[in-house]
């Protein structure tokens, strides 16, 4: 029996490696760019940033050091200049295939950090395995601007799954669909008509605004907002502002809301407040041919009619009175069941005659309803 040379015993210490071997490796080595590696066999393996892992915006220096071991998968056994070829990442992208395959299978829930927004769409990382979540399947409303995705973790479902293509499709819509349904449903479950319940406006409209409750949208009419007149919703509430309601009406999912509390209502104590005979002082607030309407307080409203204006002939209040101009009258007229006020300004006048009852003269129509003059 012949005695093997130190180099044959050399050569037999060293295990076989071919293409396509999962081995692991010992860290000899760290670079910028590349991990050198000890994979017990009579070359070294090299092993790329970018294969490595997918986010190339790490830093192999701080991630890596010396003594760590790795699971990669040999691509050559000589790369041409004697070492040994190496990856990782297609190690992960493997079993992150098959986790995508069982996920979309089962429909199982993923969750995972946002790692770029697109013109169209945002992109996760699941176990190195790209999956592209389109503009439409990201949220259950329409958002112009996705950028506030940017490293957010969301979750979402495999909606297609085709590794032969490389063609993997997430959807978080439909999560939050599901959510927002048995929020929903939990919800209608608990409330009821007069309940007062904290919400967060959600969005402010011209008619009114929209109030999240917590599961269901309610809305909260401009005619509900305040016992006071509001002309224009923008100005007096905003999205993401807390408030406080009631809930007026149910009808299936579509709530009617209300901010008119009964304790601040402002017609609760009026009858002593303005009971005929009383002088008080309030506001322009608008103005019809045949009258202007004062505003006492908020949510209380007086008909000052043209004829109890002054002692000479008016034709209409504009040409006498402004918007926003304040003024002083006697109450003649107090009418609470249909919360109609009276006003006069010729009875404070001296030598006036008794004001005659102006609530014949008034047109059919409600007050409120009579256009305003600018």
């Amino acid at each position: 029996m012949s005695e093997q040379t130190f180099e044959q015993m050399l050569e037999a210490s060293f295990k076989t490696i071919h293409t396509g071997d999962i081995v692991t490796g010992t860290v000899i080595d760290v670079k910028p760019d590349e991990l050198i590696l000890n994979i017990g066999y009579k070359s070294d393996g090299i092993l790329p940033k970018n294969e490595y892992t997918n986010d190339l915006s790490i830093n192999l220096l701080e991630a890596v050091k010396p003594g760590d071991e790795i699971e990669v998968k040999v691509l050559k056994v000589n790369d041409g200049e004697g070492q040994v070829a190496l990856t990782h990442k297609r190690i992960v992208a493997d079993r992150g295939s098959k986790k995508l395959e069982e996920a979309f299978n089962n429909q199982e829930v993923l969750t995972a950090k946002v790692a770029q927004v697109l013109d169209r769409g945002i992109c996760v990382v699941v176990d190195d395995v790209r999956i592209f979540i389109p503009a439409s399947l990201v949220s259950d409303v329409f958002e112009k601007d996705l950028t506030k995705y940017q490293d957010q973790e969301i979750s979402f479902v495999m909606k297609d799954y085709d590794p032969k293509k490389r063609r993997y499709i997430g959807d978080r819509k439909q999560i939050l669909v599901k959510e927002k349904e048995e929020a929903q449903t939990e919800l209608l479950g608990k409330i009821q008509v007069d309940d007062i319940i904290d919400g967060t406006i959600k969005n402010v409209t011209d008619f009114g605004a929209f109030v999240d409750l917590g599961g269901i949208d309610g809305l909260l009419h401009i005619s509900e907002m305040s016992w006071g007149r509001i002309d224009n919703p923008k100005k007096h509430f905003k999205v993401g502002e807390a408030i406080r309601v009631k809930i007026k009406e149910i009808n299936g999912t579509k709530i009617a809301l209300t901010a008119k509390f009964d304790d601040a209502n402002p017609w609760k104590d009026a009858a002593s407040k303005y009971a005929v005979g009383n002088v008080v002082t309030g506001r322009v607030a608008r103005m019809t041919d045949f009258g202007a309407f004062i505003e006492l307080e908020p949510g209380v409203d007086a008909l000052l009619h043209v004829s109890q204006i002054s002692k000479d002939h008016i034709a209409k209040p504009s040409d006498v009175l402004k918007k926003d101009e304040e003024v002083t009258a006697k109450i003649v007229d107090f009418n609470e069941e249909n919360q109609k006020i009276s006003l006069s300004m010729k009875a404070l006048l001296p030598d006036s005659e008794p004001a005659e009852e102006t609530a014949a003269e008034e047109p059919a129509e409600a007050p409120a309803e009579a256009p305003a003059e600018e």
